[in-house]
Parts: structure tokens; sequence; C-alpha cells
């Protein structure tokens, strides 16, 4: 360990990690603030958009499941982290090659399974941090980082067409986040060939042949938070619709909740580590009142509903993957997180779905939808956590 201590060692792969994960979203953030668009300026139909858009969100989640099992059977997580990296950073700047809509809609689909096979191994790599630095911690820090890129990203492809570059350009531009993510992930290998070390006393046993009932109730009550949290994108279609707020400032918008949500990870993954369940409720209620806030409220309103559902989002990546990590074994961190992940991700599709519709139906049916779907999931929490003190 170079004379640093377990816990400096543990820093140093989260942070390096981080940074990884930070040139990642920079890259494909910066790519998805402008696919719609892109798509569209090549003949796309918003059918089409909206297919691309939705079928790779689940192909993105639904392999997640696939891809932890294998890292876990085989052990080989560098190569499951490598292969996934790879597709999913160079899919991005390749979108400045494509001259029709079909290419391109191909390559963001690969962007999006790219990410779902490198995530669940990504994320076992990082629990390993825990033993030393705290669970809530290790995720808050890497998930801070991580929205940061997803902060800056959207303002890079701003800026390129901002200066009148065409969206090619702004896909090229993202090149270069792409090849400062897998030049720091080489380093980060050659540094870290086994985190697994700093876990060395968890060893495989009988009784960890199936996940636990806290685990289950972890993966329910993140599929209704899920369920009830509203994409963005339809958020932006409303603040279009009825000019909450004007349409230049809408990406700005998404970057203060990015932001936001960076900041919340920080904080949420302390807190957690220090007071446990309380940090949890209080988290998931905060943020579940972003809809009335956003959908009803004017433009003061719509700036703090926005700020809440950032709120939101670094909790998820943050707080839950930390609870996940405190009730499965090590040799089965990939494949847990990939299941729920999955589960995530078809509840996510299944609620955006719904909540569309039901947008065109009753404003108000949207919201009370969202928020009691999200409340519905503090209790769930509050019985997965009593189960894992049990």
């Amino acid at each position: 360990m170079n004379n640093r201590t377990p816990a400096e060692w543990a820093f140093g792969l989260v942070l390096i990690l981080g940074i990884v994960n930070l040139f990642a979203d920079m890259t494909y953030e910066g790519g998805r603030a402008i696919t719609g668009p892109f798509l569209g300026s090549l003949g796309a139909s918003a059918a089409v958009v909206g297919f691309v858009a939705g079928f790779g969100e689940l192909i993105g989640y639904a392999l997640r499941s696939v891809s932890g099992y294998l890292a876990d059977r085989t052990q080989k997580y560098w190569v499951v982290i490598f292969t996934g990296y790879a597709v999913n950073m160079l899919a991005v700047p390749a979108l400045a090659l494509a001259g029709a809509w079909p290419l391109a809609a191909g390559l963001i689909i690969a962007e999006r399974t790219g990410r779902a096979i490198r995530r669940p191994a990504v994320e076992a790599m990082l629990s390993h941090a825990g033993k030393s630095l705290g669970q809530g911690w290790v995720f808050g820090l890497n998930e801070a980082l991580d929205q940061t890129g997803a902060s800056v990203g959207p303002l890079i492809t701003a800026l390129v067409l901002f200066l009148h570059r065409g969206y090619h350009q702004a896909f090229a531009a993202l090149l270069v986040s792409a090849l400062l993510c897998l030049g720091t992930l080489v380093v980060a290998r050659l540094w870290y060939a086994r985190p697994q070390g700093m876990e060395e006393g968890a060893a495989p046993s009988p009784q960890a042949e199936r996940f636990p009932v806290a685990y289950w109730s972890y993966v329910a009550a993140g599929a209704l938070v899920a369920a009830g949290f509203a994409d963005f994108s339809l958020i932006a279609f409303h603040f279009q619709k009825v000019a909450t707020v004007t349409e230049p400032f809408i990406p700005v918008l998404y970057s203060a909740a990015m932001a936001t949500g960076a900041l919340a990870s920080l904080v949420f993954g302390r807190l957690l580590d220090r007071f446990g369940r309380p940090t949890v409720i209080v988290a998931f209620f905060a943020s579940a009142w972003f809809a009335p806030l956003v959908f009803f409220g004017g433009p003061a309103l719509a700036w703090l509903g926005v700020g809440l559902w950032g709120l939101g989002m670094g909790a998820q990546d943050s707080i839950l993957k930390a609870l996940l990590a405190g009730v499965v074994p090590p040799q089965k961190r990939s494949t847990a997180f990939g299941v729920f992940d999955t589960g995530f991700g078809f509840a996510w599709f299944a609620g955006s779905a719904a909540m569309g519709l039901l947008y065109h139906a009753s404003l108000t049916g949207l919201v009370v939808f969202s928020v009691a779907l999200q409340l519905a999931a503090l209790p769930v929490f509050a019985f997965a956590g009593r189960r894992r003190e049990s």
C-alpha cells in the first residue's frame, strides 16, 4: 500500500474512479443534451426520437442485471468495466460522423448499452472502500463527482452551439473528455488491480446464496421512488409549453439541478454514515415535493422544484447504493447492484409513460401520482431498516 493507511488507500480508489465518472458524465450528458434536436435535424420524427430515447434507457437498465451477474461469476471485473467504458465513451463522439438518423440512433443506444455493461461492476468496486470510509461517504463522493461532470457536459455543447458551430462539431468536442475518461481508467487499473483486497475478511459463506429480505425491500422502495420521479424531459416540456421558464434557461436549470445533486450526495452520504435510517426518510420526503412546485408553481417555485428534483437525483445514486452495500456480501454486490438497477429502470420507464399520459389528461392527477408513489416508499425504507437491524 506504499505506506498508506487502509483509509487513504480506499479514498484514492474512490477519488480516481470518481474522476473517471466525472469525465464520463461530461461526455454522455453533454451528448444527451442535444441528441433530440440532432436526430430531428437528420430527419427523424418525434415518434422516432421518443422511441430511441425510451428504448435506450430501457436497454441501459435491463442489461445491468446480466452484466452484474457476469462480473461476479467470472471475477473479470476490470474486463467488464473497460468494455463498458469503451463502448459508452466512444459512441458519443462517433455521433459527429453520423449523417443519417438510423446510424445516430444506433450510436445513442450503444452509449446506453456501454453504461449498462460497466455500471454494476464499478459500483461493486467502490463498495469495497466503504469498509474503511463508510458506504455513505464513498457513494456520496462518487456521485458528487459524477454530477459535477453532468453539470459541465451540457454547458460544453451549449457553448459550441452558441459559437455557431453545428451538432457534429459539438459531439466531436466531447472526444476530449471521452479520452480523458479512458486514460484515467487505465491509471486506476494500474494502481488498483484488486480492490477486493480492501475487504479481505469478507469471505463467501453458504448463507449468502440468497439476498436478504432487507435487500428486496430496498428494491421495492427504490422502484416506488423511480416510478414517481418525473424525467426532466417532461419537466422541460412543461416549462416550454406554459412558458414558466424561458427556453434558453431550461438547459441552465438542468445544469443547476445536477449541481444540486452533487452537493446533496455529499451531504446525505455523510449524514447516512452518522445517523443511518432517518437520513433516508428525510432525503426522499423532501425530494417528493418537487412535482407540485414545477408543474403548478411560477418561475420562482419552478427553480425551487428543480432544486428538489436535483436533490432526489443525488440521493438516488448515493444513499440507495450505500444501503444495498450494507446488506449484501462483497462477492455478490455486482449482481445485487445490477438487479436493483434493472428493477429501478423498469419502474422509471413505466412511471414516465404513465405520467406522460396523465400530463394530457390531468395535471393534478400527475402530481398526485408522483408525490403518492414517492411517499409510499418511505414506510418500505423504514421496514427494510428494521429488517437489517434485526
